[in-house]
C-alpha cells in the first residue's frame, strides 16, 4: 500500500502538509535527458533524477510515507517535478520555489564503458538552500531523515543545511540515513573526505558504495569498509557492490547478498533504488537480511529500463521477482 492510499490528499494529488512521515529526503531534484540507442544515439528520453528524489520515489513505491525537502526554480522543469511527486505520492509541501534560480538538468550518455553523466546545476535553486529553511516541525514527525554526499556537495549553504538537518533529526528522535554518492566534480577530495566523514559519524543508516569509500579512505575490501563505517558510528551499513550485490551489517550480524539476475540496459539510479527500498523495508519492520535481499532485487529490476525514475519497481513487482 502506497502513501497515496494511506494519507488524506489535497486537490492536486499531494498528501496534505503536516502529516507524519516514514522518510523525509533532502537534496537536489533534477530533470534528466537519457540517451537511447535510437538514431545513432541522437535521441534522448526526458525523465527525472536527482539521487535523493530517486530515493524518495523508490521508498514511496515500496509503500513508505515519504516527503521531500528541497527547492526548484519557477520554470517548467520545476513544475514537472512537482507533478511527478504528486503522481508518486511524495509530499512536496517542503519544496520551495526560488524565482531567482533554475531547476537543475543532466544528460546521460552510454558507451561500452557504461553510463556517463553531464550536469548543468551550478547555481540551481536547490544549491541555494539555507539552514533557516529547515522544516523543523516535519523533522519532528518523521522516522528517518535521508540525504547524500551530493546533497552536501552542491554548495556550502546546502551542506550547512544538510548537516543542520541531521542534527535536528537526531534531536527530534529520528534516525538519519546517509548515502555517500561521492561526486568529485562537485568538490575537492579533501573537503569531501572531511564533510562526508562527519556525515557518516552522524548517520544511523549508512549506504556507501564501494568506489566511494575506496576514494575516501583507500580501503578496498568490503568487510574492512563495513568495519570502518560501523566504527564511525553507523548502526546499520548496507554496502552497495554493484554487479557483485551488497553487504549488509550491524553490530551483531553481517550478510553478503548475491546480485539478483537481470538484463540491465541502464544502471542510472540503481543505487538510489537500493537505498530507498532498503530504508522503506527497515521502517516497515523487516530484519536486516530481509531488507537487504528486497533492496537488491529492487535495484536489479531498476536497471532493466532507461532513466533513473521510470524503471523503479513497485512493491508488487519486487515481490513477484522474489517469488520462487
Amino acid at each position: 500500500m502506497g502513501m497515496a492510499d494511506t494519507l488524506p490528499m489535497n486537490p492536486t494529488g499531494s498528501p496534505l502538509a503536516g502529516a507524519a512521515l516514514d522518510v523525509l529526503a533532502y537534496g537536489e531534484p533534477m530533470v534528466e535527458f537519457n540517451q537511447t540507442g535510437a538514431e545513432g544515439g541522437r535521441l534522448y528520453l526526458q525523465g527525472f533524477g536527482g539521487d535523493s528524489s530517486n530515493f524518495a520515489i523508490a521508498a514511496a513505491r515500496q509503500g513508505a510515507r515519504v516527503g521531500y525537502f528541497s527547492a526548484v526554480g519557477d520554470d517548467p522543469y520545476g513544475a514537472q517535478l512537482r507533478q511527478l511527486w504528486a503522481d508518486e505520492g511524495v509530499d512536496a509541501s517542503d519544496v520551495a520555489t526560488d524565482p531567482q534560480a533554475f531547476t537543475a538538468l543532466y544528460f546521460v550518455t552510454h558507451d561500452a564503458a557504461g553510463h556517463h553523466f553531464h550536469f548543468f546545476r551550478a547555481g540551481s535553486a536547490a544549491s541555494r538552500m539555507l539552514p533557516s529553511a529547515l522544516p523543523l516541525a516535519r523533522l519532528r514527525a518523521t522516522k528517518v531523515f535521508h540525504l547524500s554526499g551530493i546533497s552536501l556537495a552542491i554548495s556550502p549553504t546546502a551542506c550547512d543545511t544538510g548537516l543542520a538537518a541531521m542534527e535536528a533529526a537526531h534531536a527530534a528522535g529520528a534516525k538519519v540515513s546517509f548515502d555517500t554518492n561521492l561526486r568529485l566534480k562537485l568538490w575537492p577530495l579533501a573537503r569531501a573526505r572531511a564533510v562526508m566523514t562527519e556525515a557518516m559519524r552522524l548517520c544511523d543508516i549508512c549506504l556507501p558504495s564501494l568506489d566511494d569509500v575506496t576514494a575516501l579512505t583507500g580501503l578496498t575490501e568490503p568487510n574492512a569498509i563495513v568495519d570502518h563505517c560501523l566504527r564511525l558510528g553507523a548502526g546499520t551499513v548496507a554496502l552497495k557492490l554493484g554487479r557483485d550485490g551488497a553487504l549488509v551489517a550491524d553490530a551483531t550480524q553481517r550478510h553478503r547478498i548475491a546480485p539478483h539476475p537481470c538484463d540491465p540496459v541502464d544502471a542510472t539510479g540503481a543505487g538510489d533504488t537500493f537505498g530507498g527500498a532498503f530504508v522503506a523495508r527497515l521502517v516497515a519492520g523487516d530484519a536486516l537480511l530481509q531488507a537487504g535481499c528486497y533492496a537488491a532485487v529492487a535495484a536489479a529490476l531498476s536497471t532493466q529500463g532507461y532513466g533513473a525514475v521510470a524503471p523503479i519497481p513497485r512493491a508488487a513487482d519486487v515481490r513477484r521477482a522474489m517469488s520462487p
